[in-house]
């Protein structure tokens, strides 16, 4: 029996101005490099068509340290956002949960929760085997998904491209960003 469809709510208002986000993208392996690096690429391009600015790309091995330094690096620099492919799963090498939940000042836990849904849909219960995760360090938002292409493709379509639209609604990540250090 399949699963009905998953059909958010939600939707852009063309009326409204498009804020474009400023993104980094950070693949997180072990064995990926500038030329297999298909999920990082998958990601760039999406950032890039949906008319935010990549700001930066970079990959690091699956290393707490090095992940840890990336992103307080590009959240120094000014980063609107970050997304992650990698490093999520359950096995040994894997480690960006461990790495990233440490820096976060708030998570944002509904992401995991949508993100298992959206995925559920694809790939069924192996949806189980991803750590895939979101919060915010430092007035930037960091999502961090699995290193998979059809990840990618759940995270950021399905996910992160309606938050990170500025004309979606009723609401977006987009316009809590000016708000996002206040105390």
């Amino acid at each position: 029996m399949n699963a009905p469809a998953f059909t958010p709510g939600g939707k852009i208002d063309a009326a409204k101005p498009f804020k474009p986000v400023k993104v980094a993208v950070l693949t997180i392996s072990d064995t990926r490099d500038e030329e297999s690096d298909t999920s990082g690429d998958l990601l760039a391009g999406r950032v890039s068509g949906a008319g935010h600015e990549l700001v930066a790309r970079g990959i690091v091995k699956d290393d707490v340290d090095q992940i840890r330094a990336q992103i307080r690096a590009w959240v120094a620099q000014g980063v609107e956002a970050i997304v992650s492919t990698g490093g999520t799963g359950i096995t040994g090498r894997d480690v960006t949960p461990e790495a990233v939940r440490p820096l976060f000042d708030k998570e944002i836990d509904g992401f995991s929760v949508i993100f298992h849904l959206v995925s559920y849909q694809s790939v069924g219960l192996s949806t189980l085997q991803s750590r895939a995760l979101a919060g915010i360090v430092g007035g930037c938002f960091v999502f961090c998904l699995p290193g998979s292409n059809g990840a990618v493709k759940d995270g950021w379509d399905k996910v992160i491209s309606a938050q990170l639209d500025s004309r979606h609604g009723p609401c977006n990540m987009v316009e809590l960003m000016p708000r996002l250090m206040e105390s």
